[in-house]
């Protein structure tokens, strides 16, 4: 076996990619057709299979501030969402609890603008929860099962261990690590750096 496939086998056994994931939006199909005319369209994939980056974009107002041009990704689901960071939050005045994708109740709403109309979330507006996104496969090797909470070790150039970060095991998943802008500024994080997880 080459040296670089013994490196590359060793660092999977032991590391876990980290990517940086910036505000987003997933609206419903209705909500696509309000907002653009029609259904999302596929720009590029994303890492977790089936889903993309959307060629369409929008703009979240909140009460105090907005911000345009923020990515939709699809493929569209059963609620619309909004993730944004504490710090987007506060630009917008709008207060996200942080939590999970998809835990959405008693959350704050906002106003999605498109070049065709509009739509009002009455709730949807989220910080997401640091989280691993892992394969089964990859839990076994870890050691760590779904909705386990862990702690992680960010090899960058600022190094942090963050706490509370939940792993979500699923076969439809790729394994890797999601960081809001935030959290990724504060460790320092650039494309391919990688993190450890910590019991």
């Amino acid at each position: 076996m080459e040296l670089d496939s013994v490196v590359n086998q060793v660092l999977g056994n032991i590391f876990v990619e980290l990517e940086a994931s910036g505000r987003h939006v997933h609206v419903t199909k209705e909500q696509a057709q309000t907002l653009f005319g029609h259904g999302l369209t596929e720009k590029r994939p994303l890492s977790q299979p089936g889903q993309f980056l959307a060629h369409e974009r929008v703009t979240v107002l909140g009460p105090k501030g907005r911000f345009e041009n923020v990515a939709v990704l699809g493929p569209e689901r059963k609620e619309g969402q909004v993730e944004i960071s504490l710090t987007d939050g506060r630009v917008l005045g709008i207060q996200p609890p942080v939590r999970l994708s998809g835990h959405t109740d008693q959350t704050p709403g906002a106003t999605l603008l498109g070049p065709k109309g509009q739509v009002v979330l009455q709730q949807g507006v989220i910080a997401a929860q640091r989280h691993i996104h892992m394969t089964p496969e990859d839990a076994k090797k870890f050691g760590v099962t779904d909705k386990q909470v862990v702690r992680l070790q960010t090899y960058t150039d600022r190094p942090v261990t963050f706490g509370d970060t939940v792993v979500r095991v699923s076969p439809d998943f790729a394994t890797f690590v999601h960081l809001d802008y935030d959290e990724a500024n504060a460790c320092g994080f650039q494309n391919g750096d990688l993190g450890r997880i910590l019991s």
